[in-house]
């Protein structure tokens, strides 16, 4: 029995979408794709309404990591950490060799404004990284406050969000949030298999990555740039059967437009709390809940591994809290191509196994 997937991902896939893979192959050097692949950044730029570069490379979104340390940190990074990816980001940078301190927050809480500023003020710093939707914990961050205060006060400071398990769901606009970096990946609410990662990245980025050494070629940003700006493609071959999923699945989101998909994602975080907020607590601080993955505490102590399996029985899988919250929370992931009405129905199943 196939399991609908409502984890933080991969998230399910719509069968036509999964049929757009199935075109025949093209060479990535002709100019059939070319025209793909102009496509689909022209169709990205629109979405995301911004005026920066945009990239779609073939891997997962944690090589962005690779990519801010490589690129991006000639002095300091400030990584900010409120859960396990976004110290993901943190032993990144500093496994790439590069100079990096964290900003450690409590798990559960979210980044803010002046926690960021009062951290900048004092180091040297010239990057901060932070994630704004924190999957393991459920939190997101306001990176659009916290991008304007940086830019403000120090201009200079390269921003890098990991938007991975938001961007698609969440309505997040780069050059609102004047960030340097923002990158996500296909397979969380782009609803996509996994294997592509998106990265849209400021020309100031592009320069100051220009005088960095020892940025390597696959994740090197005037390499990626500077082979796009030549010849529209991508200088390592691409993935080509899951970007021809990308552009339609584009289409799809254009039509429903980015407030349609933000409003619905919405809807079905709002129905998870409410029902969270009935039988359990939220994990994350009030005010701060992530769009797209509920983080519930298991305030009952019941098994949630035993509850996967009874789900499994039903055709469902939800999500075992992440390392140390294993067992202490649960999560529910509300993202892609989920309804409100299919959100309610997963809620349904687990009060009835549980007895709620």
């Amino acid at each position: 029995m196939h399991k609908r997937l409502f984890i933080p991902g991969p998230t399910e896939v719509d069968p036509q979408v999964l049929m757009a893979q199935a075109r025949p192959m093209i060479g990535h050097r002709m100019a059939e794709y070319t025209a793909l692949y102009t496509r689909v950044i022209d169709k990205l730029r629109k979405y995301f309404k911004t005026e920066q570069n945009i990239t779609v490379i073939t891997s997962s979104g944690t090589l962005w990591m690779d990519i801010t340390a490589r690129n991006l940190v000639k002095k300091k990074a400030l990584a900010v950490v409120n859960g396990a990816f976004s110290k993901r980001m943190f032993t990144t940078i500093r496994e790439c060799g590069k100079e990096v301190d964290i900003l450690d927050l409590e798990w559960g809480t979210a980044s803010k404004p002046d926690l960021v500023l009062k951290a900048l003020g004092e180091g040297d710093y010239d990057v901060v990284a932070l994630a704004q939707n924190e999957t393991s914990t459920g939190v997101r961050s306001p990176a659009e406050e916290i991008g304007k205060a940086i830019k403000k006060e120090y201009p200079e400071v390269m921003y890098v969000v990991d938007a991975v398990s938001s961007a698609g769901g969440d309505l997040l606009e780069p050059d609102k949030m004047q960030t340097d970096i923002m990158f996500t990946s296909s397979q969380k609410a782009f609803a996509l298999p996994p294997g592509l990662s998106i990265g849209i990245v400021s020309d100031a980025a592009i320069e100051k990555s220009r005088e960095i050494p020892g940025k390597g070629h696959y994740t090197s940003l005037p390499v990626i740039f500077d082979y796009y700006a030549k010849k529209k493609q991508n200088p390592a071959t691409p993935n080509i059967s899951l970007m021809y999923a990308l552009d339609y699945q584009l289409d799809r989101m254009l039509k429903e437009t980015p407030e349609g998909r933000y409003e619905r994602h919405l809807a079905m975080a709002n129905i998870v709390r409410e029902w969270a907020r009935k039988h359990f607590e939220m994990f994350p601080e009030p005010g701060y809940e992530s769009m797209t993955v509920s983080t519930i505490k298991n305030t009952l102590g019941k098994s949630v591994a035993d509850l996967n399996k009874e789900l499994a029985k039903r055709g469902i899988a939800i999500s075992n809290g992440y390392g140390d919250l294993k067992e202490k929370t649960f999560r529910i992931a509300h993202m892609g191509e989920w309804t409100p009405g299919e959100i309610k129905e997963v809620l349904w199943h687990i009060e009835d196994i549980w007895g709620l």
